[in-house]
């Protein structure tokens, strides 16, 4: 057993949306010809760590991303809905350029509370079921026997952006309001949790298919390739 371990959120690729919808957790929607070469560059680049465990997400998105790492690292995945998308009010509608839900009058009654949020589940209940993830995902990693090498192990969440996002608040004691345009939580993305026994004492994040990124998606500016940022929990 290992006294270290990593819990890698990985965010899915990019989605074949030509319509513009804000899917959430609706079927159907798959990754695009890009999504999948994001995610082969994510097993690329991180499949020769010593990943032991994988939790992916139910939907196909989720499922797609992680098919290319568990090739690589030949483990079986633990299909997880606590680490599935949010409930939102707005699923199914179109939030393309000039057709966009939020600008009907109809839609406004539920954005009055951004704290909770009124418009979906609340992010506290995101950041339980996320954290309870986690923290098995690192018993089990934990767990399995260290590689020759001694690296720590580490296991991986195949997740999706707003959960990711909120465990990362959780995780460093942010507030969970905040502008959606600003999480960094791109395309692939890794946000990871750093553990000595159960304590968390580190985050950080990299982008390991940074360079395939389209620009529109990148949000917060980072370096691909570069060294990931690195924060510590308050």
């Amino acid at each position: 057993m290992s006294d270290q371990t990593v819990v890698h959120l990985l965010r899915h690729g990019e989605v074949h949306n030509p319509n513009g919808v804000l899917y959430g957790r609706m079927p159907g929607y798959h990754l695009s010809d890009l999504g999948k070469e994001m995610a082969q560059r994510v097993a690329e680049r991180i499949g020769d760590r010593p990943i032991v465990h994988v939790r992916v997400s139910p939907l196909e998105r989720a499922r797609e991303t992680a098919a290319p790492l568990l090739a690589a690292r030949r483990v079986e995945p633990v299909i997880d809905p606590r680490i599935l998308e949010s409930t939102n009010v707005f699923e199914g509608s179109r939030f393309a350029p000039g057709d966009n839900a939020l600008r009907n009058p109809r839609t406004w009654r539920h954005l009055w509370n951004p704290f909770r949020p009124s418009w979906g589940e609340p992010f506290t209940e995101v950041a339980a079921r996320m954290m309870a993830a986690v923290h098995d995902a690192r018993e089990a990693a934990a767990a399995a026997p260290v590689e020759a090498d001694g690296r720590p192990n580490e296991a991986v969440l195949v997740s999706h952006q707003l959960p990711i996002w909120t465990t990362r608040l959780h995780a460093e004691g942010r507030s969970f309001l905040h502008d959606p345009r600003k999480r960094q939580c791109t395309l692939c993305s890794l946000t990871s949790l750093h553990f000595r026994g159960d304590v968390l004492t580190q985050v950080s994040y990299s982008e390991p298919a940074g360079d395939l990124i389209p620009t529109r998606d990148k949000g917060a500016p980072f370096s691909a390739g570069g060294a990931p940022e690195e924060h510590r929990p308050r």
